[in-house]
């Protein structure tokens, strides 16, 4: 049995092996817990159930993972997206004052649209008509992101109104514990000790609570609260006229953060070939475009891939086993929720930190000394971090490249999609500038 699961997920072109795969999964979740407490927090906001959009949240991360190493085989991990869901709660609930139900109506479309796109072969056309000079800016990009972020729950860098941002105090407890787990999991990489990085999460946390430097209370939740909001969605206040553009921007949001998390998590893990083409690419866009339909029906915003998916790879994960276990343990959440707190943002920072410099090996592959390619990469990759959004960055990237290209009298007709996603990419960049 063991053998033939083996020979199904490639361990042996891949190099891997189960503990590998198991640790790389446990590293995976443990990056990307928070979000079973972050997206509840912003979608309460909208006036949705905290408890049943908690236990939403896990379920529908359980799912589009498992659904992502059966299927597509991939170390990648999906759940609710951030930055979609503050637009679910405060753009298109608060704002436009349009009920959950309505909201989650629209993301199920898009989530339909998805799968449409996908099964007649437009979201691959779309991947493949992105410059490989793009896809490397668009890793190192999100490795800059994910440091940020980072440094920023570790305290090291904090706001500042003069300079925007600021070195941090370095004598607050958590933030040198932040750098310490840095430093020991740095040091487990260069011994080469496998589940170096939970090996650091695991440290960081039990010396954070030996001092006191953790505050977790438990709460209520579980299966039964999911009552609240399974099949609460309203299709059909969705498809009014007024909704179309709502419907929009979380499909093209999603398709461009979803695309640009797929390349550089890829492009980390080694899995792009020397054509640029990544293996099982439907299958990947199907379990993505499947997990958003079904975490709607569920009760939660936009089910998305999870840049923090290159922890595990990090790790080692290489096989869609890493995305499975990630999947278990979220599905395990659903009653162990209050218990997810346990886990304090200086444990987790290091790691997020390593990562990111590990993704950064990427810009060797960009021509530097060519401004039709440095330019446009070096916008994909800065603006990514800078505007906290993979799409913009990727946006700003296309655009660039359409427009030199053009100026330079290097128009070719086989490029003719790259420019349609120029020409879109512009049209969302001036809806977001009116809005």
């Amino acid at each position: 049995m063991l053998k033939s699961l083996e020979g199904y997920f490639e361990f042996t072109r891949l190099g891997t092996n189960w503990r590998t795969e198991i640790l790389a999964g446990i590293t995976t979740f443990v990056t990307m817990a928070y979000i079973v407490l972050v997206n509840p927090a912003i979608l309460a906001a909208a006036g949705m159930p905290l408890a049943a959009v908690t236990a939403a949240t896990c379920l529908s991360a359980a799912f589009g993972s498992i659904l992502m190493g059966v299927v597509a085989r991939y170390p990648i991990a999906l759940a609710p997206g951030m930055g979609l869901n503050a637009y679910f709660a405060y753009a298109v609930c608060i704002k436009m004052h349009v009920p959950w139900q309505t909201a989650l109506g629209a993301v199920f479309l898009s989530g339909v649209i998805f799968l449409a796109l996908t099964a007649v072969g437009i979201r691959q056309m779309i991947l493949h008509a992105i410059p490989h000079e793009l896809y490397a800016a668009v890793a190192s990009g999100i490795g800059l992101f994910i440091a940020f972020i980072g440094f920023r729950n570790a305290g090291l860098v904090v706001s500042d109104p003069n300079t925007m941002v600021s070195l941090g105090n370095l004598r607050n407890p958590s933030t040198a514990l932040a750098m310490l787990g840095l430093l020991l999991m740095v040091a487990l990489q260069i011994r080469k000790v496998k589940g170096g990085i939970l090996i650091g999460v695991v440290a960081i946390t039990a010396i954070a609570w030996a001092m006191g430097l953790t505050h977790w209370a438990p709460s209520s939740g579980g299966f039964s609260s999911l009552a609240s909001t399974a099949l609460k969605l309203d299709i059909r206040g969705a498809l009014n006229k007024g909704f179309l553009e709502i419907i929009f921007v979380f499909f093209f949001v999603d398709l461009f953060d979803n695309l640009g998390t797929l390349v550089g998590v890829a492009k980390r893990a080694g899995m792009i070939g020397p054509d640029n083409n990544i293996p099982r690419l439907n299958k990947i866009l199907f379990a993505d475009a499947t997990a958003t339909v079904f975490g709607s029906m569920t009760g939660t915003s936009t089910v998305t891939s999870y840049v923090e998916s290159t922890a595990g790879v990090a790790a080692g994960g290489r096989s869609g086993v890493t995305a499975i276990v990630t999947g278990l343990l979220f599905l395990l959440a659903i009653g162990a929720a209050p218990f997810v707190g346990i886990v304090p943002a200086a444990a987790t920072a290091p790691a997020l930190i390593l990562v990111g410099s590990m993704m950064l090996t990427t810009v060797s592959e960009i021509s530097w000394h060519d401004p039709l390619v440095a330019v446009p990469a070096f916008l994909t990759l800065v603006l990514i971090p800078f505007t906290c959004s993979i799409a913009n960055g990727l946006g700003f990237g296309v655009i660039a490249w359409a427009a030199l290209h053009l100026v330079a009298g290097k128009l070719s007709r086989r490029d003719w999609l790259l420019y349609v996603l120029a020409v879109l990419f512009l049209i969302r960049f001036i809806y977001l500038g009116t809005s």
